[in-house]
């Protein structure tokens, strides 16, 4: 901390240092006759020599450890001692030698730091490898050869010298395209930062008179976009602003391109009528303005990223995936597009305990919840970006994109695998309910049965020579046809509880309670399947009551609106805090699960346990 706050003083006073040199020169150039190479009241080193220290005055204070910061105040400092000593040079008629030393060591310090060590190390403050050294060792070389020329005033040789820094300088600014070609995506977007920027200066500069001097307009951008680059780089998209920018120069465009045509057309039919044109460009604004708009936006990101960066494109492809497959594969369809939108090396979707991967994913960069109505439904996994021209500034727009239709295979993914468990289920529970029957009617019934025919054939043997003991075996059949009908009553109850049919369901549930039950709503026409579960809940919740409430009283009630809502309240002693669901409860919440509904069992209001469950219709 204290060495961060030593370098943010240095660079404050480096800043300071710059801006008081263009305070003297600004006082220095009203004394001079205006330069005849520039209508603008300053130079292109003023513009750098305020911009350059001001903004790494910015980035040292943020990130003090990087170099980049410190080369633009050095850089900066350079420019306004440059121009300030050049014009005190003029202003005084000469002078001596050291003066123009100092105007040429304080450019020479200026190439170097912003020509040459700017672009090699830029973005993240190293070079790409030890090779490019010798780009500075080249620079520094033409430099040390332009000053031997300068006191062996041989011609030649500062030529040479002023090419071998130009042959710096070119490689430098190479450097940033291959630092471009074999960069990360994160690298790249703080590298078009300082591309998108440089034109502005390099190609006013190239083309010369008449309008190099438009260059000292664009000077102050690039240290701007540095800053933006390394400080808010995830903030500020590139290709972000790129698109923008091209989409509202196409909008500018065709409005114009209206206007002038309704003026064109205005002139030759209605001379002097040029409101016309303005209303009818503004007409056609305002009707097409928001399809003109799609389309530029569709062309420039076909432009910038492609056809697998269109986030329309890519919604329709996720479409017709959807459309012509099965809800399984539909959803790894979907993570297909999406991968390819983003140019990730993977996505997946987190379900229920599964995971449904497209392509690699190592490790996720970005977890976004899946809402299906409201509904959380799962979690998308994005992993890192992979390698291509332009980085995914859009990515906001193609996830908002594509999301919704995630949400949609993922909740049809959920809705086939619950179906798939439902019919399981079901198998399930038809296959135990066979067995308990086969097992009822083999062990209890048809033993009956075996003993009632071996009583029958022992009577008729007996019947005349012993009809005492005949009488007897009769009885005896008799007591077990009795125990058979037994037998039978309590499979058919096991189906379906008789008093439903005989009473209705509200009936039965006040037999079975002993107490009057409280109903709301019509009763009347409930699937069956209904009625067998409200009365099993019922009658376990009495069971429950009966052996562990110790209550004086129990309500029962039974209210039908959109779902069948059952409840049974006691006043007994409540739940215990360490209780523990058993059979009984999971038994109800079971019955209450399979048609969809929910059984929940809290502490009742006014003290005792109520059991709450809620039916589907």
């Amino acid at each position: 901390m204290r060495h961060a706050g030593l370098a943010r003083g240095v660079a404050a006073a480096i800043a300071a240092l710059a801006i008081a040199f263009e305070l003297v020169n600004v006082w220095v150039t009203t004394r001079l006759p205006p330069p005849a190479y520039t209508p603008l009241p300053f130079a292109p080193e003023d513009m750098a020599g305020v911009t350059f220290p001001l903004f790494g005055l910015l980035l040292v204070h943020q990130r003090p450890r990087l170099v980049i910061g410190w080369l633009l105040l050095a850089g900066g400092l350079s420019a306004a001692a440059n121009i300030l000593s050049a014009n005190l040079h003029t202003l005084f008629e000469g002078g001596p030698p050291v003066r123009v030393m100092i105007v040429g060591l304080t450019w020479n310090v200026c190439e170097l730091t912003l020509g040459v060590l700017l672009p090699l190390l830029y973005p993240v403050g190293r070079l790409l490898s030890r090779r490019w050294r010798w780009v500075i060792v080249l620079a520094v070389c033409g430099q040390a050869l332009d000053w031997i020329g300068v006191f062996t005033q041989q011609r030649g040789v500062r030529e040479v010298a002023h090419w071998l820094v130009a042959a710096g300088m070119a490689m430098s600014f190479a450097s940033l395209a291959v630092r471009f070609r074999h960069g990360g995506p994160i690298e790249r977007r703080q590298l078009l930062w300082l591309l998108v920027t440089l034109p502005g200066l390099l190609i006013p500069w190239m083309l010369g008179d008449p309008i190099w001097w438009v260059a000292s307009l664009a000077i102050p951008l690039i240290p701007a976009a540095i800053a933006v680059a390394v400080l808010r780089y995830r903030l500020f998209g590139i290709d972000t602003l790129i698109s923008r920018a091209l989409v509202g120069t196409g909008l500018v465009a065709v409005v114009a391109g209206v206007y002038l045509a309704a003026s064109g057309a205005s002139s030759v039919f209605l001379s002097e009528v040029d409101p016309i044109a303005g209303l009818a460009a503004a007409l056609f604004a305002g009707a097409f303005l928001r399809p003109i708009r799609r389309l530029f936006q569709r062309g420039v990101d076909r432009l910038l990223y492609g056809s697998t960066g269109d986030p329309s494109a890519l919604a329709e492809r996720l479409k017709h995936r959807l459309q012509h497959t099965d809800p399984g594969h539909g959803l790894l369809g979907t993570l297909d597009v999406l991968r390819e939108g983003l140019a990730v090396t993977g996505v997946a979707v987190e379900l229920d305990g599964t995971t449904t991967v497209s392509g690699s994913l190592d490790r996720a960069d970005r977890t976004i919840a899946l809402v299906w109505h409201g509904e959380p439904v799962g979690l998308l996994l994005i992993g890192p970006t992979d390698r291509r021209a332009f980085p995914a500034a859009h990515d906001e727009r193609v996830i908002t994109t594509l999301t919704p239709h995630i949400a949609d295979a993922a909740h049809a993914v959920r809705l086939t695998a619950a179906l798939q468990r439902s019919r399981e289920r079901i198998l399930a529970t038809r296959e135990e309910e066979r067995r308990r029957l086969r097992r009822d009617l083999h062990d209890g019934l048809g033993q009956s049965l075996s003993r009632m025919a071996m009583s029958i054939n022992a009577a008729r043997l007996s019947l005349r020579s012993s009809p005492e003991q005949a009488e007897l075996l009769l009885a005896e059949l008799r007591a077990g046809m009795d125990i058979v009908s037994g037998d039978i009553r309590q499979l058919v109850y096991g189906l379906r509880p008789p008093a439903l049919d005989e009473l209705g369901l509200a009936g039965a549930v006040e037999e079975l309670a002993g107490t009057p039950v409280e109903v709301a709503g019509d009763l009347d026409g409930l699937p069956a399947a209904v009625e067998v579960a409200a009365y099993r809940i019922v009658q376990e919740a009495l069971t429950n009551v009966r052996k562990h409430a110790s209550a004086t009283g129990v309500t029962v009630r039974l209210e039908r609106a959109e779902t069948l809502r059952v409840t049974v309240t006691d006043d007994g002693i409540g739940l215990p805090p360490d209780a523990r669901p058993g059979v009984g409860l999971a038994s109800m919440r079971e019955r209450a699960a399979e048609l969809g509904g929910t059984c929940v069992v809290r502490p009742a209001p006014e003290g005792g346990t109520a059991v709450y469950a809620d039916l589907p219709l």
